[in-house]
């Protein structure tokens, strides 16, 4: 098997550390969503890390920009539980460049994660160019802005996000696989199969099965190639913890574009073929391609006991 990609990218961004060795970690601290962004600052590509995290206090939400490289410009810490805190501003002069977050989460709505479903919105303003834009209240945003003065227009791409989710046999997630792309009901299983004692693992989206690993107990790394809106996907797995940890172990997925794959497809098929791909999402991948770009979803799936 292959080993878990750590970093993507033409350049080989670390994304996240996939040790399962943190199986200790109490929920409560795990309960965290993190998603990144490539955008551009002062000509050169940049990473803005966004997380969301839940805990006994309430939301919270923090804000990283780094150069590729490691060198961070700025870290931001809001802490919206505090109701002062749930609406603001926060204005930075970082190395002779102003950096500017907007927030507004006064109506946001969660369901069980920590990441808002709508009502708010969350911008990143960088010499007065918009760089980060997100929610679903944008037009309020804009407002908030000067127009005649700023930019209004984000050019930032998602390209990955790392998500704790829990449950007992059975995960369930919102997910999307490439940038602006659709969002899919994903479910991941790990049950006894029919008529034997031998755990399966079973990953359904969208209520269909798109992969089922029997006898994983021997099978309980690697790796396989699945197919979601026409175009590959590759799913990485480890649920060595579930099988052999303590009872508070977790498993570790990661679903990335396929680029290579992708371009064996295209050698061979034409893209306008239904039957092959789906035209507008095939576009968004050769979008992403283009750029040198593919997008990772790393999740870690803890056991409710």
């Amino acid at each position: 098997m292959k080993e878990f990609p750590s970093c993507f990218g033409e350049n080989g961004v670390q994304v996240a550390n996939l040790s399962s060795s943190s199986s200790s970690t109490t929920r409560g601290s795990q309960n965290v969503v993190t998603c990144i962004y490539q955008c551009k600052l002062r000509g050169r590509s940049c990473l803005i890390t966004v997380s969301w995290t839940k805990n006994l206090m309430g939301q919270g939400l923090s804000i990283g920009i780094d150069e590729l490289g490691n060198h961070c410009i700025c870290k931001v810490d809001i802490k919206p539980w505090l109701f002062s805190k749930r609406k603001g501003c926060k204005n930075l002069e970082v190395e002779s460049s102003k950096i500017v977050i907007l927030w507004d989460l006064s109506y946001a709505k969660f369901g069980s994660g920590p990441e808002p479903l709508e009502g708010y919105y969350l911008v990143v303003l960088f010499n007065k160019k918009m760089v980060l834009l997100l929610g679903d209240l944008k037009k309020e945003a804009c407002k908030k802005i000067d127009r005649d003065s700023v930019s209004v227009k984000s050019d930032a791409i998602f390209i990955a996000k790392r998500e704790h989710i829990f449950g007992k046999r059975f995960y369930c997630v919102k997910a999307q696989f490439c940038h602006k792309g659709k969002v899919h009901d994903v479910r991941i299983e790990c049950d006894t199969y029919v008529g034997t004692n031998d755990p399966c693992l079973v990953i359904i989206i969208d209520s269909k099965m798109v992969m089922q690993v029997k006898q994983l107990k021997w099978k309980f790394r690697g790796n396989q190639t699945i197919l979601v809106d026409g175009f590959p996907v590759e799913v990485f797995w480890d649920v060595h913890n579930w099988l052999f940890g303590n009872t508070m172990g977790n498993a570790v997925f990661m679903f990335q574009t396929c680029i290579l794959a992708a371009e064996k497809m295209w050698s061979g098929q034409s893209v306008y073929d239904p039957s092959v791909l789906n035209w507008a999402y095939s576009q968004q991948f050769r979008d992403s391609q283009l750029q040198g770009l593919g997008f990772s979803l790393i999740l870690y799936a803890w056991k409710n006991e």
